[in-house]
């Protein structure tokens, strides 16, 4: 039963991939689906590329461990900062300008934003350097779930859910993966609410369940009775630093940010946002609020032995067969929804911004596409043979590696971008600045992080350090180095003055 399940989701999956290849004949097909995508497949595409099995298994078993119901915080935080706060700020800008410059890709933006090709491949190399990891680590906590439900080696995991997202994704590009998000997204969204009602009704119910985490104590984290039950439960500072870095990331992602830029109309801003923040709501805010209840498994979990990514598959070992096959469905999902959105934004930005004229001249829009579609198939064979290695050899390198990558690109990216749709007084040097110090700063957090301050000493705290840092480098920064070029500005800018007419439900006539 299980495999039947298994197998129909991945026929479907490739299904979709096939059907949209009309959709992915040039550049602008493949990359942005033609620009033409509708509020439900763009909110969906979002959120599914938001939430991750890092999330679902990593995320929310270990800080659930570590706050307790507490960590419910990260996923309000999800919905109102990362996805919320991202729409109503970035959305509609971010759709009119990348469009005016004709930009694909943010290093795109970026190189005509502020006309310098040396900016545009800057930011394609810190995007090639540090998504690679961060796409390893979307196999990260499939292999417990997988071991558990079907007893499949986790090689033959890995190499399954690579392939299948290699087909539809090259088959079809970004509407195949809209599409597709959308499907797993409700997969997502039924999946968390009836795994969640299952693990509490196993404890006896909500209040049995809090009453019980109440009950649990833990001397080498608080003396405090109850305090994992508390409302901002034993460490509210670290836990702020976790909120901070998985909520205000998404502004500075790449393969986030370029979810704007494929926006149908403005009516899609409006219904996008609110269904994007529904959905944080109940995946993020889910998931999290799930592993706030790790502690009350503790009898059967070993974390030191073990690591906290055998939180969440332990909770759930005891659910219905059924309810398991949901579960690897649900986590497989959110996995391939995100790895389909990494590699379009990896693939393409290598392709646009870093070969394209600087080593292939006149590179016409066929070739383009079939240099991405190759590419599509690298990125996801490194990604597949990073994550093998990481199994295989238990080398923690590339997950130490992946902890810093969210901070590095959203510490790298997240000010210059915002700054750059609003302000004109932005300047090249201060985009060079935030690259340079959230690139060196997470680097060197991963070699000398017994050197850093001890609060500085977890990738978690140092990345939401890197992107608050960056919305103060970038104005200071400004200040003091020589003005943007007024006419490259102005030009910029005049697609915000392009008179446009709406329907009175919008805007009263005069």
């Amino acid at each position: 039963m299980k495999l039947a399940i298994l197998i129909l989701y991945f026929a479907v999956l490739v299904g979709i991939g096939l059907y949209c290849r009309k959709h992915a004949t040039d550049v602008n097909g493949f990359v942005l689906g033609g620009r033409s995508v509708g509020p439900w497949l763009t909110a969906f595409a979002y959120g599914t590329s938001y939430f991750s099995a890092v999330v679902f298994v990593g995320y929310a078993g270990q800080f659930g461990w570590k706050y307790g119901i507490a960590t419910t915080w990260a996923g309000i935080g999800n919905a109102i900062i990362g996805s919320l706060l991202a729409w109503v700020v970035l959305g509609r800008r971010t759709r009119i300008m990348t469009q005016h410059l004709d930009s694909a890709t943010m290093p795109q933006f970026f190189g005509e934003r502020f006309g310098s090709r040396p900016l545009k491949i800057g930011a394609s190399v810190i995007i090639f350097i540090f998504l690679i990891p961060y796409t390893a680590s979307l196999y990260n906590g499939l292999s417990r779930l997988f071991g558990m439900a079907f007893n499949i080696d986790y090689s033959v995991c890995i190499i399954i859910m690579a392939v299948l997202t290699a087909i539809y994704v090259i088959a079809g590009g970004y509407m195949a993966t809209a599409i597709n998000d959308f499907i797993q997204g409700i997969i997502m969204l039924f999946g968390i609410v009836t795994i969640i009602a299952a693990v509490l009704m196993s404890k006896g119910g909500f209040m049995a369940a809090l009453n019980g985490l109440a009950e649990v104590s833990d001397e080498s984290v608080s003396s405090t009775p109850g305090i994992f039950a508390s409302f901002f439960g034993p460490d509210p500072l670290n836990l702020l630093f976790v909120i901070i870095l998985t909520s205000l990331g998404t502004w500075g992602l790449p393969q986030m940010v370029q979810k704007f830029y494929a926006i149908k109309d403005e009516a899609s801003i409006t219904t996008g946002t609110i269904i994007s923040t529904l959905f944080a709501l109940v995946v993020a805010g889910g998931c999290y609020f799930l592993g706030g209840f790790g502690r009350l498994f503790s009898d059967q979990i070993d974390v030191e032995a073990n690591g906290f990514d055998s939180i969440i598959p332990t909770m759930l070992s005891g659910l219905p067969s059924i309810l398991i096959a949901l579960v690897v469905i649900l986590v497989l999902s959110a996995s391939m929804s995100t790895l389909s959105s990494l590699v379009i934004a990896s693939s393409s930005t290598l392709t646009i911004d870093f070969l394209k004229d600087n080593f292939i001249k006149n590179m016409s829009e066929k070739k383009q596409v079939l240099s991405i579609r190759i590419l599509v198939v690298v990125f996801i064979a490194i990604s597949s043979i990073l994550a093998l290695i990481q199994y295989k050899s238990a080398v923690t390198f590339i997950a130490q590696l992946m902890g810093v990558s969210w901070g590095a690109l959203a510490g790298s990216f997240l000010a210059p971008f915002m700054y750059s749709l609003y302000s004109k007084r932005v300047t090249k040097a201060s985009c060079w600045v935030s690259f340079l110090f959230s690139s060196i700063l997470m680097i060197a957090n991963i070699f000398f992080r017994e050197s850093f301050p001890m609060i500085l000493q977890s990738p978690i705290n140092c990345g939401a350090i890197a992107m608050l840092a960056g919305l103060v480098i970038v104005p200071i920064v400004s200040l003091f180095t020589p003005k943007p070029d007024k006419a490259l500005v102005d030009n910029a800018f005049a697609c915000y003055d392009k008179e446009t007419t709406v329907p009175q439900k919008t805007a009263l006539g005069k």
